[in-house]
């Protein structure tokens, strides 16, 4: 399974926490980023400065604009700030959004993308052990993984098979990827099996679907009364 570390982006911009916001605007139009981390004197990550941060400025002009329930929600849960405190703020200190939620370089990609959607965040500042900053992973960065190899891709999932089945047989079922989609046809004895195997297929890193056209001798799935009233007249 891959790494944050495989995906990530290792020369990361960050700014100090006293750098002024037409500094950290520069920087994320300059360098195309959409996020900052702001680190300390020790090089830990303080916060996160990003784009959705700076616009506050834009959005309070006027003076009665009033931010949408989910804006309101955050700001009272502590998790993004007071977005009218943030379109008043000129220093990286005031603007970023603090604890910084982080990722380990040798966490999954998997791990990375459930904790961006449980957070609804689209970066994630890499960290090491001492919490300094190694690399940032953005949303792209974490689909890069679908531009896996279809070949690499089928051998990963014909191991699976053998692994699963614990065996090596003529009639072992095959596996054809085709632009991610795996397809797997033949025959295994239980349908158990069968399941197993689509499971198994689906956890491989790369894969966008899977195809079964797995048949089965057994079906240790259905109860046994459950079929034998299935057919019965």
């Amino acid at each position: 399974m891959s790494t944050v570390r495989s995906v990530m982006t290792s020369k990361v911009y960050s700014v100090s926490q006293d750098a002024g916001y037409r500094e950290v605007v520069e920087i994320l139009v300059g360098r195309r980023v959409g996020a900052l981390p702001v680190t300390d004197a020790e090089g830990r990550v303080a916060g996160v400065v990003s784009e959705e941060d700076l616009l506050h400025k834009e959005e309070f002009k006027g003076g009665d604009y009033v931010p949408p329930p989910r804006a309101r929600l955050r700001a009272r849960l502590g998790t993004g700030g007071a977005a009218r405190d943030k379109a008043e703020a000129s220093r990286a200190a005031e603007l970023m959004t603090s604890p910084a939620v982080t990722v380990g370089p040798d966490s999954s990609v998997v791990e990375a993308a459930r904790l961006m959607e449980r957070r609804g965040i689209k970066h994630l500042p890499v960290v090491d052990e001492e919490k300094r900053l190694v690399g940032i992973v953005s949303r792209s960065d974490l689909l890069r993984v679908f531009l896996r190899g279809d070949a690499d891709i089928a051998d990963e999932v014909r191991g699976e098979i053998t692994e699963a089945l614990n065996r090596v047989r003529d009639e072992e079922p095959t596996a054809t990827v085709s632009d991610g989609v795996v397809h797997l046809t033949g025959i295994v004895r239980l349908r158990s099996e069968a399941q197993e195997l689509v499971r198994r297929a689906r956890r491989v890193e790369g894969v966008v679907s899977v195809e079964s056209d797995l048949d089965w001798h057994v079906d240790d799935v259905v109860p046994e009364h459950v079929r034998w009233r299935s057919v019965t007249p």
